[in-house]
């Protein structure tokens, strides 16, 4: 067995691969050997075309069109990682929260994983091998009820669906994983402890643990770093983790404070 991780000669869909932790993953599994396709709605000016499908994956359309894309490019797919996400749901609990506010958090962060999945994995099993890996959050365990409800519950809906179908593939050589993420110190989350640290009159350091008091601590000390969470991706969709599936792998400092 080599003593190195490498994805050489997989084809992989990366989503939301243009930022952040999912700009990370794109990036590693590239270098890793992997030819990867990623999908936004649009094209940042430094990722190359060839890499890239513009799409809404908050729509059945959109998903289909990424699906349709890359059997076209690359005739199938050995690995695909659900890295969409997000919420924009307002603060205020649960009280404060719309029928649309829920239909667009699900919309996000369940539905496209939901869609691509029924597209891509029938071949996957045609073939009898595969990686699905679901970003999923440890907000599912631990919502914030103020603001992360409708977003938690999203994500606890996609851990659900990813052990479910974990059950059913598995036996037919597909491997699905998930992978829970705590605080990630992407550019977004930096801008917002910054907005956070000049609200409270203090330094970055300072607006960086608001947030991580408001998680509940965590004892690492510091937020997760982009490259961090895409290692351990890389990891579990490589060959050297071809015994593991219908699992979850928290990458969170400790925040969680059991399993």
């Amino acid at each position: 067995m080599s003593g190195f991780l490498t994805l050489d000669g997989k084809r992989a869909l990366i989503t939301a691969g243009t930022k952040g932790a999912g700009a990370a993953t794109l990036a590693l599994f590239r270098a890793l050997g992997a030819t990867v396709l990623t999908t936004a709605r649009s094209r940042p000016d430094d990722l190359p075309e060839e890499l890239f499908i513009a799409a809404n994956l908050t729509t059945e359309e959109g998903c289909a069109s990424v699906a349709e894309a890359a059997h076209r490019r690359l005739g199938g797919l050995d690995i695909v990682v659900h890295m969409l996400g997000g919420s924009s749901a307002p603060g205020g609990g649960f009280a404060a929260l719309t029928d649309a506010d829920w239909q667009q958090e699900l919309a996000l962060n369940l539905l496209p994983a939901v869609r691509l999945d029924r597209r891509i994995v029938p071949g996957m099993v045609g073939r009898g091998s595969g990686v699905v890996i679901h970003v999923s959050s440890i907000q599912r365990l631990l919502p914030l009820p103020q603001s992360t409800t409708a977003y938690a519950a999203a994500k606890a809906a996609l851990s659900t669906y990813s052990k479910a179908l974990s059950k059913e593939v598995s036996p037919k050589g597909v491997r699905v994983v998930r992978v829970a993420p705590g605080w990630i110190e992407t550019e977004a989350a930096v801008r917002y402890a910054q907005r956070l640290a000049e609200q409270a009159g203090t330094d970055y350091e300072g607006g960086r643990k608001i947030i991580m008091d408001g998680l509940g601590g965590i004892p690492l000390g510091r937020p997760a770093k982009p490259d961090e969470v895409a290692s351990l991706i890389a990891f579990l969709a490589s060959d050297r983790a071809a015994a593991i599936t219908g699992t979850e792998y928290v990458i969170d400092g400790g925040t969680v404070p059991t399993a």
